[in-house]
């Protein structure tokens, strides 16, 4: 996921978003999706009520897709009441281990 920057004039949503996003696990690799590197991207428009999250699936027929997605759903809303939420799920770039954040790395022992 791009960095946010602290100038973004939705900093505080979008570190709060992420925030409460880190508290979806993927249930087989019992790690979050942000260490997971699943969250590809965060769009926030305040004067839209609109947030758009932009991830992926570890596969395209990764079987916890329908839960994980419903568990960014529920954050998202949390973060964002009143908002629209916009889940986009992409497969490009395709998501590898190589994605991982160091924390998620020794968190798997590696």
């Amino acid at each position: 996921m791009k960095d946010i920057k602290i100038t973004d004039p939705c900093y505080d949503e979008k570190a709060r978003l992420l925030q409460l996003l880190s508290l979806v696990r993927d249930p087989e690799l019992e790690l979050n999706i942000v260490d997971l590197g699943l969250i590809y991207e965060i769009e926030i428009d305040k004067d839209k009520k609109l947030a758009e999250i932009t991830m992926t699936l570890s596969t395209p027929a990764c079987p916890a897709g329908d839960y994980i997605k419903g568990g960014v759903d529920l954050m998202a809303r949390e973060a964002c009441p009143g908002f629209e939420i916009r889940i986009n799920l992409t497969f490009e770039p395709q998501w590898s281990a190589d994605h991982i954040s160091e924390a998620g790395r020794q968190e798997l022992g590696w």
